[in-house]
């Protein structure tokens, strides 16, 4: 039997995008996976009614209108700011969670910072399952178990951003988290916070990574950077980059032993 055949998958459509779950083990097909499985799409449910800027009633829409104080807040939302004002920080101010809105006015944006700290918070369940193996996906970043360290990789796709069918490169990852920022499936949103303009000379940008909430950060500071990614990828503790420019060319960069 090959490990496809071992591995068992799910899917939901949640926070706006797919969301997939495979399962290779112990408790691949079993009740505990179900549950372990209901658990993760629970977290990430709660995690959009707090966090969609999509929702007038979310927590983080009512936040940036006036309507509520930050103490008024679950304590969630502080993490998810403090992450992304480290973010700011780390990044020389390109990546923000505030930017300028058409008026003029500051608008409270966290999307940035909340998918991969939101599928770290989910993965909990799924860590708890004994002697199994697991990969999340949601929308395209993924993270990744493999209990045995000789076992068998999680083979991740990198899609060409000018050519969505394509596959530049495999990355096999036992035990990690794979992130991707880029424009090709949702277009143009995002922007250097510094200037207001979307980056020049860059494609997408992948970041792998121990922790996917900041393999997701990297990936869209990097992003936003555009012709200084690869460069600042270079100095980001135990990451790797793999940059792709607009023109096709590509570059990959280690950054420092964590």
């Amino acid at each position: 039997m090959t490990v496809a055949d071992r591995t068992h998958r799910r899917v939901e459509h949640v926070m706006g995008m797919p969301v997939s779950l495979a399962l290779r083990g112990r408790h691949a097909a079993d009740t505990a996976a179900a549950a372990a499985w209901a658990e993760a799409v629970a977290v990430l449910r709660e995690v959009d009614r707090v966090f969609s800027t999509h929702r007038p009633d979310s927590v983080v829409s009512r936040l940036g209108r006036g309507e509520l104080e930050p103490a008024d807040c679950p304590p969630e939302v502080a993490e998810v700011l403090g992450l992304g004002a480290l973010a700011e920080q780390e990044s020389g101010g390109a990546f923000a969670v505030r930017r300028a809105g058409p008026d003029g006015a500051g608008v409270l944006d966290p999307s940035g910072v909340v998918k991969g700290w939101a599928v770290d918070r989910a993965a909990a369940p799924l860590r708890a399952l004994p002697e199994t193996d697991f990969c999340l996906s949601a929308g395209g970043d993924l993270l990744c178990r493999t209990l045995d360290p000789d076992g068998e990789p999680w083979r991740i796709g990198i899609e060409d951003p000018r050519d969505t069918r394509r596959v530049l490169a495999v990355v096999p990852v036992t035990t990690g988290a794979v992130a991707t920022s880029g424009t090709a499936h949702r277009g143009q949103h995002l922007v250097d916070a510094r200037t207001g303009r979307p980056p020049s000379g860059i494609a997408s940008v992948t970041v792998i990574g121990n922790s996917l909430t900041w393999a997701d950060l990297d990936a869209t500071a990097a992003y936003v950077l555009g012709q200084g990614a690869a460069a600042w990828l270079a100095t980001r503790p135990g990451r790797t980059g793999f940059v792709v420019w607009a023109d096709g060319g590509t570059t990959t960069v280690s950054g420092p032993a964590a």
